[in-house]
C-alpha cells in the first residue's frame, strides 16, 4: 500500500450552499475546485453530502458527477431541520474514525462552529482534519480547530465576482463582472487511482507514437496549452500543500486523481517523463535528478513579481490587438504562462490583478455596455 493520505469528505451542503449564495455575489457552490484541492492532498476515499434534496434538487446531477454520495435528510420546519443533517453527519464521521483505521483525514466542508467538538475528538483519534468554508460564512471559532482550514472563496477555480460593475447609462442597473467560468472536471474526477512511482514516468502506451501530430511530437496547437496549464496548476498546488520536493510520479498521481482518464499517450508522447522533458524544452517546469532512478524531481520556474506579471498582460492585450474582453483573458495570460496565478501575487481574483495593473499605469480597465463585460486596453 503507497503512503498516500486517506482522505473522507463530509459536506454540510446546506451550509455551503447558501454561503456561497448569500456572501459570493449569488454564484452556485461547484464542488470541482474542492475535489482538485484535495487532490494534491491525497486520495479521497470517501465523499457523502447531507441535506435535505429537495431544497437543492438542482445541485444533485453536479455533485453525482464528482462522484458524490448524497445523504438523504427528510426534515421539518424549524431548528430541528439543521439539528437533522448535522447529527448524521457526526454520527457516521465519528463511526468512521473508529471502523476504517485506515483514513487518515477528515475533510468537513462547513462553517458552523458546532462542529468544532466534532473536530476536536477526530484530532484526539489521531485524525488529522481539514476544514472547508465560505470566508463570510464560517465561525471564527472552527479554522482554529482544524489542522489546516481552506476558505472557498480562495480556491484556484472559484471566480468571486469582485464587486457589480458600474451603473450603465441604460439604467440596467449593476452588473458583476463577467468572469471566466471554472473548467468542469471530467466525469470521474477525484476518483482514487493507484499508480506504481516506479513506472509512472517510464512505462510507454501502446500505440502512442501513431498519435502525434508531426515528426517533433508535438500535439495540436490548441492542446498543448491546455496540458501545460493544467501540469502548472497541478503543480503549483503541489509545491504549495507538500512543502518539499515533487517528484514525477507524484505529479501524475495528482493528475490521475483530478481526472482518472489522463493520458499523456493522448497528447502524443511514449511516457510521462517524455511529456515532462517536453515542457521544460518550453520553459513551463523545471527538472532536476530526483530520490530514484526515472523519477526526476519537478519545479516551477521563478515566476516574478507583481511587474513582470504587469508587463505580461500588457504584452498579451498588445497582441490581441491592444483590446482585450477580461472574461477569457485570465486563459490567454496562461497560455503565455502556464504558470500565471493571480492569488500567488497576493490578489484575491482576476479583476483585483487588472485594477492593480491599471492603477499601475499598465493597462487601462473600463466597463463596456455593449459588450456586457469589462474592456482591458494598452
Amino acid at each position: 500500500m503507497d503512503a498516500d493520505e486517506r482522505l473522507a469528505v463530509f459536506l454540510d451542503y446546506e451550509n455551503l450552499a447558501l454561503g456561497a449564495r448569500e456572501h459570493l455575489g449569488g454564484m452556485a457552490f461547484d464542488f470541482g475546485p474542492i475535489a482538485d484541492a484535495l487532490a494534491v492532498r491525497g486520495r479521497v476515499v470517501v465523499r457523502r453530502a447531507y441535506a435535505d434534496w429537495s431544497y437543492f434538487d438542482d445541485d444533485r446531477r453536479a455533485l453525482t458527477r464528482h462522484q458524490v454520495e448524497l445523504i438523504e435528510m427528510p426534515q421539518r420546519m424549524g431548528a430541528s431541520r439543521k439539528n437533522a443533517a448535522d447529527i448524521k453527519m457526526v454520527v457516521d464521521a465519528i463511526e468512521m474514525a473508529f471502523e476504517r483505521e485506515y483514513i487518515s483525514t477528515f475533510v468537513m466542508c462547513t462553517g458552523d462552529s458546532d462542529f468544532s467538538p466534532l473536530v476536536h475528538k477526530l484530532r484526539e483519534l489521531n485524525k488529522r482534519v481539514i476544514g472547508v468554508g465560505v470566508e463570510n460564512s464560517t465561525s471564527r471559532l472552527l479554522p482554529p480547530a482544524c489542522d489546516e482550514f481552506l476558505f472557498y472563496d480562495r480556491l484556484e477555480g472559484v471566480d468571486v465576482p469582485d464587486e457589480p460593475a458600474p451603473t450603465t447609462r441604460r439604467g440596467s442597473g449593476r452588473r458583476a463582472a463577467a468572469a471566466p467560468a471554472p473548467a468542469e472536471p471530467a466525469p470521474g474526477a477525484g476518483q482514487p487511482v493507484v499508480v506504481d512511482p516506479a513506472t509512472a514516468t517510464d512505462q510507454e502506451a501502446p500505440d502512442a507514437a501513431a498519435a502525434r501530430q508531426d515528426a517533433d511530437g508535438a500535439e495540436p496547437a490548441e492542446e498543448q496549452p491546455e496540458l501545460a496549464v493544467r501540469i502548472a496548476q497541478t503543480l503549483s498546488d503541489l509545491e504549495a500543500s507538500a512543502g518539499g520536493t515533487v517528484t514525477a510520479s507524484l505529479l501524475k498521481r495528482t493528475l490521475l486523481r483530478k481526472d482518472p482518464t489522463f493520458s499523456e499517450a493522448d497528447y502524443g508522447y511514449r511516457a510521462f517523463g517524455e511529456l515532462l522533458r517536453h515542457l521544460a524544452d518550453d520553459g513551463v517546469v523545471e527538472l532536476s535528478a530526483g530520490p530514484a532512478a526515472g523519477d526526476p524531481q519537478i519545479a516551477l520556474p521563478e515566476q516574478g513579481d507583481r511587474a513582470e506579471a504587469f508587463a505580461l498582460v500588457r504584452s498579451v492585450v498588445a497582441e490581441a490587438g491592444g483590446r482585450a474582453a477580461l472574461s477569457g483573458l485570465k486563459n490567454k495570460l496562461r497560455k503565455a504562462r502556464p504558470a500565471f496565478s493571480e492569488k500567488s501575487l497576493g490578489f484575491r481574483g482576476f479583476l483585483q490583478f487588472c485594477k492593480a495593473a491599471q492603477e499601475a499605469g499598465v493597462v487601462a480597465l473600463a466597463w463596456d455596455d455593449d459588450a456586457d463585460d469589462y474592456l482591458v486596453t494598452v
